[in-house]
This record gives C-alpha cells, sequence and structure tokens, in this order.
C-alpha cells in the first residue's frame, strides 16, 4: 500500500515563495519517478514538474519553468516543490504523485499514485 501525503501550502502574495514537501511511504521502492500537478477552479488538472528516482532528471511546464524547482531526499522518501516568483495564476489545489511507469511523463495517466492535495493561494 502507497500512501502520499502532502503539506506546505497556505496563502501568499504575488511574488513569494512556498516550499511544498510529498512524504511518500509503503511501497516506494516501486516509484520511477514523482511528480506535482496541479488544479485550479474551473481548469482541467495540469502538470508541473517531475523528478526520476535518482533525482538527476527533472521536467517542467513551461508555465512554471524557472521559478519552480522539484527536489528529493531518499532517505526521507519525500519530494518536494520549491515555487518562487508566485503569481495570482499559480492558485490552485497541488497534488503530489508517483509513478512505476515511465520518468519525466507529464501525463497525469501515467501516474498510479496520489496525494490528497494541498491548497496554495497567491494574492495580487
Amino acid at each position: 500500500q502507497v500512501q502520499l501525503v502532502e503539506s506546505g501550502g497556505g496563502l501568499v502574495q504575488a511574488g513569494g515563495s512556498l516550499r511544498l514537501s510529498c512524504a511518500a511511504s509503503g511501497r516506494t521502492f516501486s516509484f520511477n519517478a514523482m511528480g506535482w500537478f496541479r488544479l485550479a477552479l474551473g481548469k482541467e488538472r495540469e502538470f508541473a514538474a517531475t523528478i526520476d528516482w535518482s533525482g538527476r532528471y527533472t521536467t517542467y511546464a513551461d508555465t512554471v519553468k524557472g521559478r519552480f524547482t522539484i527536489s528529493r531526499d531518499n532517505a526521507k522518501n519525500t519530494v518536494y516543490l520549491q515555487m518562487n516568483s508566485l503569481k495570482p495564476e499559480d492558485t490552485a489545489v497541488y497534488y503530489c504523485a508517483a509513478t512505476a511507469k515511465v520518468a519525466g511523463s507529464g501525463s497525469a495517466d501515467e501516474y498510479d499514485y496520489w496525494g490528497q492535495g494541498t491548497q496554495v493561494t497567491v494574492s495580487a
């Protein structure tokens, strides 16, 4: 059984920063990659970033590239999303996901496990 638990969301002013964490437990050895997705009101789920198990390979959506950084600490089974220069359009529920399939994918269909989400609200 796999469990992903996100934390670190909150309310921040535009231009500010937040760091999200995703703690994984269970069959984490089966993961090839982990990622972050987000869902804003009235919009479809959107890919944000992904990182492979080694931590050497990362992929970002164009909308967050240069502002967000994904990283991981395998000793803690935790993945992070450092979000800088936040904009009101970054407001969304952010979900952590893990996949035992191909690493580097931005498609939600490739991810097997999902967390419950954490709300990020950026005020203008």
